[in-house]
């Protein structure tokens, strides 16, 4: 095959390869993206995981505290109403936290899910006794289905976090 001399020379080693091959790759490539995206979306609830963890361990800690006060000398009104903020806040942490753990199940299986349809996008390149490209893309949906209720966990849990700072602005307004 003679190659035009005004393509560069770029384009001439792409004429090495079989088309299939480079149609399999870029096939390949639309799993991968997306296992990057959640990637970056796992890396910033994990994150959001830490702070929330961190933050039921402080208010635990100023919890026992406030109890352990009350049974040697009571509490004054001031403390008490801090008390029942912390237990109101605890609770509302609790449950962001298993928020946060489903979001992350999600944005996992996910990932699982484009790394399957990956690899059967490549098996069906590879096996052509099997028609894979069903399964291939039933997985891919499938991922992008529990990447969406991962998200939706997620903006639950931001709608959470929020109730919980409403209950530290009334504490402080008092």
């Amino acid at each position: 095959m003679t190659l035009p001399l005004s393509l560069p020379r770029i384009f001439k080693i792409g004429y090495m390869f079989d088309i299939s091959s480079v149609n399999l790759i870029e096939a390949m490539l639309a799993p991968g993206i997306m296992i990057s995206a959640c990637g970056l979306l796992l890396l910033g609830i994990n994150n959001k995981y830490s702070l929330v963890v961190n933050r039921i361990r402080v208010l635990e800690e100023e919890k026992l505290r406030l109890i352990s006060q009350s049974h040697r000398q009571g509490l004054e009104d001031e403390q008490k109403r801090r008390l029942n903020s912390i237990q109101m806040q605890v609770i509302r942490f609790a449950h962001r936290i298993k928020l946060v753990r489903n979001t992350v199940f999600f944005y996992t299986m996910g990932v699982a899910c484009f790394i399957i349809s990956s690899l059967s996008i490549g098996g069906d390149f590879f096996l052509k006794s099997f028609d894979l490209q069903p399964v291939s893309v039933a997985l891919f949906l499938l991922g992008m289905i529990s990447v969406l209720i991962g998200v939706l966990f997620a903006a639950n849990e931001v709608w959470k976090g929020y109730e919980i700072v409403k209950i530290e602005i009334v504490e402080s307004e008092l």
